[in-house]
C-alpha cells in the first residue's frame, strides 16, 4: 500500500509551530499509546529543540498496560517526561497539570525575578491528526472549546484556549510529515485512524492488520471472533470472521469489505483487546 497524506494546511502548521514556540513555556506532545514511535513526528524534535516538553500518551486505555510502562521507561531514559492519559475517562489529566508546574518551574522563577507574578502557564499542544488533541483540551477545560471528531484533520487553525486561570493552551492542527519512508509507520498510522480512511484500500489494510495481530497475539483474534487462527493466512482469517459475523452475500460469498470494516472498527475501539503495535528498543 502506498500511504501518503500531507494536506496543504499541515505545511502551514509546521511554520506556525516554529513561529509560536517563543510564546509558550512548555509543549504538550500528544502521541497514541498504541503506536508511540509512529505517532511521533520526527520533525517535532528538530523544531522544539530544548523547549520543555511533556509527552502525553493518549488512548492508553486501548494499549497494553505492561508495554506502556516500558515506553515510559524508554522516554525517561531519553530524559523526556511522559504521562499515560485516557481523555475519555479523564485518567491522567491531573498529572498533566501537576507535571506542567514541575517542568516550567525554572521559567516561572525567572518571571518572578522580573516582577511578573501569577501569569498563566502557556502550553502548546502538538501531535499527529486524530490523536485526541481536541478531546484532551475539552477534558482539561471541562468545556467544549475545541472541535472534536473521530476523523483526522478537523482542527484547521491555531486557537488559544483558557484551561484554568493559571493554564492556557495553544491548539494547533494535526501535523504529519511529507513522506513515510518506513512502510510500517504508514501502516500503523492507517490502522489507528491518523490517515483518512477515504484515502485507503480498507480490505488490503485490514489484511495487513490481521497479519500484525496474528503475530502479536493470536488469542485476541480467536477469543473475539471464536475462530482458529493457526496455519491460516490473513485473508483466510478475514473470511472466517466474515462467516462468524454474518457477512454473507448471495451465493454464499463473504462480503470482505463489510468484514474488514468490522475488524478495523473493533480494533480502533479496543474491542478486540488492549493491543500495542510497537515495542520500545530498550
Amino acid at each position: 500500500m502506498n500511504i501518503n497524506w500531507y494536506p496543504g494546511h499541515m505545511k502551514k502548521t509546521k511554520e506556525s509551530i516554529k513561529k509560536n514556540l517563543s510564546l509558550v513555556d512548555i509543549v504538550y506532545e500528544l502521541i497514541d499509546a498504541r503506536i508511540p514511535c509512529s505517532s511521533q513526528n520526527p520533525e517535532i524534535d528538530i523544531i522544539l529543540k530544548n523547549k520543555p516538553r511533556l509527552i502525553i500518551m493518549n488512548k492508553s486505555d486501548l494499549a497494553d498496560d505492561d508495554i506502556s510502562e516500558r515506553w515510559q521507561k524508554y522516554f525517561n531514559f531519553k530524559g523526556i517526561t511522559s504521562v499515560l492519559v485516557d481523555c475519555i475517562s479523564n485518567r491522567g489529566l491531573n498529572e498533566v497539570v501537576n507535571l506542567s508546574y514541575v517542568l516550567t518551574e525554572e521559567k516561572r522563577l525567572q518571571l518572578a525575578k522580573k516582577g511578573i507574578k501569577n501569569r498563566p502557564i502557556r502550553a502548546m499542544i502538538v501531535g499527529i491528526p486524530n490523536v485526541g488533541k481536541s478531546t484532551l483540551i475539552n477534558s482539561l477545560s471541562r468545556k467544549k472549546g475545541a472541535k472534536v471528531s473521530n476523523k483526522p484533520g478537523v482542527t484547521k487553525k491555531d486557537q488559544w484556549i483558557r484551561i484554568r486561570k493559571d493554564l492556557e493552551l495553544l491548539d494547533t492542527p494535526g501535523i504529519l510529515w511529507p513522506k513515510f519512508e518506513d512502510k510500517e509507520v504508514g501502516l500503523n498510522l492507517a490502522f489507528t485512524g491518523a490517515i483518512k480512511d477515504e484515502l485507503l484500500d480498507i480490505e488490503t489494510l485490514v489484511i495487513k492488520l490481521i497479519e500484525r495481530l496474528s503475530f502479536i497475539s493470536k488469542a485476541c483474534l480467536e477469543e473475539r471472533y471464536n475462530i482458529v487462527v493457526s496455519n491460516k493466512s490473513a485473508y483466510e482469517i478475514l473470511l472466517e470472521i466474515g462467516k462468524k459475523r454474518g457477512c454473507v452475500i448471495r451465493g454464499g460469498e463473504i462480503d470482505t469489505e463489510k468484514a474488514s470494516n468490522i475488524v478495523l472498527d473493533e480494533f480502533r475501539k479496543g474491542i478486540i483487546g488492549k493491543i500495542t503495535l510497537e515495542f520500545p528498543n530498550f
